[in-house]
């Protein structure tokens, strides 16, 4: 019998034992649930502002956390190797949440403030950061995701309460591009707007020569950020050639600086990032 999962809109439709587009979630046992649940392929006591996260508690820093899958498929992933990564191709180590937590209220004497959800896309173990983000907050702990924000409504909003911060990537401001990578724009702009409600949100672009770089489409999605509020940090990054994207070189600087002063018109607070 096939079942739906209803974490993203893919809503990929499984039979038991099969893997869903993100290679994460699977139909085990009649129950759609993320299979690398506590799997961890990358953690690593990080400087907040590497999220990036420049106005939640800066200067501090945050356990951050990884595993594999991702429900989009950018090919210019600049953490491929464990976000396009196939399971049986990756080492992780098991984690439960318990463990985790109880390693990050260890590290608080370096100077950690909790656990972030990064590097691959963490909202595909939607179960395991629901439970260890749980955890976490009961022990004082802060809960940052960093997401692309391709997640449905529902899930989204329960979420939220355990999350203190969150960086989520607008990777560009037309739907073309986002159908390119299996997404679409609406989806991530309502993500952005019901974060913004309930916890600190900071949005990231990574601008990529030829395909997301004109002045026009940054005064339209500067614009827009700015109707949800005018103080949400907006870091612009430069490309570099990776993955499946080696046909072009690295944004150019002037590029970078010529966007982030289009966006400054809109938005306080402008970050140029990889540069």
């Amino acid at each position: 019998m096939k079942l739906e999962c209803g974490i993203c809109p893919h809503h990929c439709s499984l039979e038991e034992g099969q893997r869903g587009l993100c290679r994460a979630r699977m139909n085990i046992s009649g129950t759609v649930t993320c299979e690398n649940y506590g799997k961890l392929s990358a953690m690593a006591l990080d400087p907040i502002e590497k999220k990036p996260l420049y106005q939640f508690h800066p200067g501090s820093k945050i356990l951050s956390v990884g595993s594999y899958g991702c429900n989009l498929r950018c090919v210019f992933c600049q953490n491929n190797e464990i976000s396009m990564a196939s399971p049986e191709k990756i080492h992780t180590d098991q984690v439960m949440p318990e463990k985790l937590v109880d390693y990050a209220l260890k590290t608080r004497n370096r100077g950690n403030i909790g656990i972030a959800y990064t590097y691959n896309e963490p909202l595909v173990s939607y179960e395991f950061v629901r439970d260890c983000a749980a955890l976490a907050r009961e022990d004082g702990l802060k809960n940052v995701v960093v997401t692309n924000g391709y997640i449905c409504s529902e899930p989204l909003v329960q979420l939220l309460p355990y999350l203190d911060a969150m960086n989520i990537d607008l990777k560009a401001f037309t739907e073309e591009f986002y159908h390119k990578m299996r997404g679409d724009l609406e989806t991530v702009k309502n993500s952005i707007a019901l974060a913004a409600k309930e916890c600190h949100v900071e949005v990231t672009t990574l601008i990529i020569p030829g395909e997301n770089d004109s002045e026009d489409e940054m005064e339209k999605l500067s614009s827009w950020l700015a109707s949800i509020n005018p103080e949400i940090p907006y870091h612009i990054s430069r490309f570099f050639p990776r993955f499946e994207m080696q046909d072009r070189g690295p944004t150019p600087l002037d590029t970078i600086y010529r966007l982030a002063d289009v966006a400054r018109k809109h938005l306080k607070y402008v970050y140029e990032g990889n540069v």
